[in-house]
């Protein structure tokens, strides 16, 4: 019944956008007038298609982001913009081996941070002091951005810039142009600076004030003297504002498109975010969306992150249709930059090809940062995940198990500019192979260039044990699918497509393989201190064959830990229960068939057994303060809006502490803890002040941090008093605080 229903759907779709339709365009813009019926308006959506620096820029698929400065030697996430230039202490630059190891991970572009929020420059502007010409590297005379564009044309990489609009320099700077509350005048860019002519002699004219002029000054030299560069990155992180300044958005428009013509524009009106700083991914990702402006005129584009952002029902809402594509931007360690290799934790293989599969497979781009450490290079765990990764790409889609197969010609020669354009006739497209085949991956591609996104809903059937039987069912298709699910052995197979707003019209299948490796692992300790090692659930879907991790998946795997520090081996202690870890480290590993899974490591805090909150009178119905020592993460206390920001905590005797984990709630992003004094006391009533903290990025990446002391705490009585809520917000949300001890 349920396929008759889709099929019903489908033929009135295809009938209704025909009349719709048959004086429509395609067009990567396209207006919604009033008094359009809704049919008319899913005809529109079914012709906006991506420009041709759009799908190039989709057939990267996999790219890299690259983020050092200031920051890399403060340890900090965000600077303030007063840091001395000459603590960027940088004494040596690799980036031949920044570029081997992306090319290494099958990355086919680089996007680095030449200004971050902080101001400070990678390049020898003519505009600035502050940056790296100020630095000791290589005497003031270096110029990392410079090095990259060579190591990128060596190994065959595109390369991207990121220029923050937010400057810090240049607001907290007496003399500096943010804010400053400058007339608009007609400025010529670029303004020359005697003794550093321009080899480009293209001349421009705005109507602008002096901080936009600055930086159309700096984005002059980033195009023509480092080039070609084929995406610009613009953040959209405001951590302070002054002066009204606004950003001319049009002029900088203008300036990329005639200088970098093959450029896409990150944050505009070519990409935008995925929503999140954590690789979470939407199970419908449509680049076909809803605009309440004209986005080839508008100034503002707005972050767009809500779940559902282009079905049928929000495209009724626009005024414009237009096509914008998602980039999943996510980063190899914790935090955007390098802090060191022992505390800051690093994603493994498993996660990092995970988050590949389901962005790249799921209609949009992923952006993964490696951040260089403080000799230049990347660290050896990230390039060895990264070369993990690159394999394993390599060994399941570079193998294509339909090369020899039957059926239409147009969708089996992987080409995405060939496809067979469906009906209300024809909703399903089958494939034989001569020999029986084994796969666990499909990959589906719908010619986007030509007739839009527009597949709706679709299932994969294959032929076993003379009949069909489905195996995978998705929603849209778009650039790409990746269909997981466990493994089938089958001759034929064939797609569906159950729900579209027009005729679909289907570029490439493919089939494919994927070798199960032993799973990641995951801890989880009780309030008393039992800790069991399972394999690991992921909280964004990772699916090895479209089920969770389970004994079922993973039958013969044997797990093996330590307490002490030391990497697990089969020598190790075997896990076959349960074990008491009163606090430390524990690490694990999975072995199947003598091959090793990554290895899982988590720090635990003092067990808390006997904990007590008070002075706690300010707490939400159902979110007491007792569940932020529970040991319960998936359990939060929550403040009342009275600016009670505080938690005190009895811990029952002296302990001698060397930093705190804050875990924030997984589901609630208006209560995260951004900055705050770390306070204790001798009889649980009169407090002072111990140390100060702060986290960076938590709305967009709410995982665990950790702080560590200055020197050791002996303490029994401890209280963490916020002092700025992320996002301005009112109340304090803590799911999970530990404590460390020596």
């Amino acid at each position: 019944m349920r396929k008759l229903i889709f099929t019903s759907v489908l033929m009135v779709s295809f009938i209704a956008t025909a009349v719709a339709q048959s004086n429509l365009k395609l067009q990567n813009t396209i207006a919604v007038t009033p008094g359009d019926s809704k049919a008319t308006i899913i005809a529109k959506a079914s012709h906006v298609v991506p420009t041709s620096n759009q799908l190039s820029a989709l057939k990267n698929e996999f790219i890299a982001f690259i983020h050092i400065g200031p920051n890399t030697f403060t340890r900090m996430e965000w600077g303030n913009g007063k840091e001395d230039p000459k603590i960027f202490d940088l004494k040596e630059l690799h980036t031949d081996q920044w570029c081997q190891s992306m090319k290494s991970a099958g990355m086919k572009m680089v996007i680095i941070t030449v200004k971050h929020h902080d101001g400070f420059v990678l390049w020898q502007s003519r505009y600035t002091k502050h940056g790296i010409m100020s630095s000791n590297f290589e005497n003031g005379k270096g110029d990392i951005l410079k090095n990259l564009s060579a190591s990128c044309k060596k190994f065959g990489l595109k390369l991207g810039i990121y220029l923050s609009p937010a400057d810090l320099y240049q607001m907290e700077n007496p003399a500096g142009l943010y804010g400053n509350l400058s007339k608009t005048t007609t400025r010529t860019i670029p303004r020359e600076v005697t003794g550093r002519p321009f080899a480009n002699q293209t001349k421009f004219k705005f109507e602008v004030d002096d901080y936009n002029e600055y930086f159309l000054n700096q984005l002059f030299e980033l195009l023509t003297e480092y080039g070609p560069v084929d995406e610009v990155w613009f953040d959209g992180a405001h951590p302070k504002t002054k002066g009204g300044q606004k950003y001319n958005y049009q002029a900088w428009k203008k300036l990329i498109h005639t200088l970098a013509p093959k450029a896409v524009i990150f944050g505009k009106e070519d990409i935008r975010w995925c929503g999140n700083e954590a690789g979470g991914t939407r199970d419908t990702e449509w680049n076909v969306l809803p605009f309440s402006e004209n986005p080839d005129t508008a100034a503002h584009f707005p972050d767009l992150t809500a779940k559902d952002l282009g079905s049928d029902d929000q495209l009724y809402k626009a005024k414009y249709l237009h096509y914008q594509q998602a980039e999943t931007n996510t980063s190899i360690r914790e935090g955007w930059f390098y802090r060191d290799d022992e505390k800051q934790k690093v994603r493994s293989a498993d996660d990092v090809f995970d988050i590949f599969e389901r962005s790249v497979g799921g209609n949009s781009t992923f952006l993964l940062n490696i951040p260089p450490n403080r000799n230049g290079k990347f660290s050896d765990e990230d390039v060895s995940v990264l070369t993990e990764v690159g394999k394993r790409i390599s060994e399941t889609y570079s193998k294509n198990l339909f090369a020899d197969a039957n059926g239409p010609k147009a969708i089996l020669d992987q080409n995405i500019s060939t496809f067979q354009l469906l009906n209300n006739k024809q909703k399903s497209i089958e494939i034989s192979i001569t020999k029986p085949i084994t796969i666990n991956r499909i990959v589906l591609q719908e010619a986007i260039a030509d007739y839009s996104e527009r597949v709706e809903q679709h299932q994969v059937e294959a032929w076993i044990d003379n009949k069909w039987q489905k195996i995978a069912e998705a929603t849209n298709i778009g650039y790409k699918r990746i269909l997981r699910f466990p493994e089938v052995t089958t001759s034929k197979l064939r797609l569906t497509v159950l729900s579209s707003r027009a005729n679909p019209a289907i570029a490439t299948i493919s089939a494919h393989y994927y070798r199960t490796r032993p799973p990641q692992l995951q801890f989880a300790r009780d309030i008393k201190g039992l800790t069991t090692i399972s394999p690991k659930t992921h909280e964004f879907g990772w699916k090895p064959h479209g089920e969770n991790a389970t004994a079922n998946l993973n039958k013969g795997i044997e797990i093996y830990y330590t307490t002490d520090g030391s990497t697990p081996n089969a020598s190790a202690k075997k896990y076959s229960a349960p074990v008491q870890i009163t606090k430390g480290e524990i690490k694990a590993i999975a072995i199947t068939n003598k091959e090793k899974g990554p290895v899982a490591s988590e720090m635990f805090g003092i067990v808390k057994t006997g904990w007590k909150s008070f002075n706690n009178d300010s707490e939400k119905s159902n979110h007491n303060a007792a569940m932020a020592i529970d040991a319960k993460k998936e359990t939060y206390w929550l403040s009342n809006d009275d600016g009670q920001l505080q938690l005190a905590v009895d811990m029952g005797n002296i302990h001698n502490l060397t930093g705190f984990i804050y875990t924030p709630p997984a589901d609630f992003a208006g209560g995260m803890l951004e900055k705050g004094v770390l306070q204790t006391s001798n009889d649980g009533k009169n407090w002072k002040d111990v140390e100060t903290f702060g986290f960076g990025n938590l709305i967009n990446d709410p995982t665990p941090r950790t702080y560590y002391f200055k020197s050791v705490i002996s303490t029994r009585y401890v209280q963490l008093k916020a002092t700025t809520i992320a996002g301005n917000k009112k109340t304090l949300a803590i799911a999970e605080l530990d404590f460390l001890e020596k």
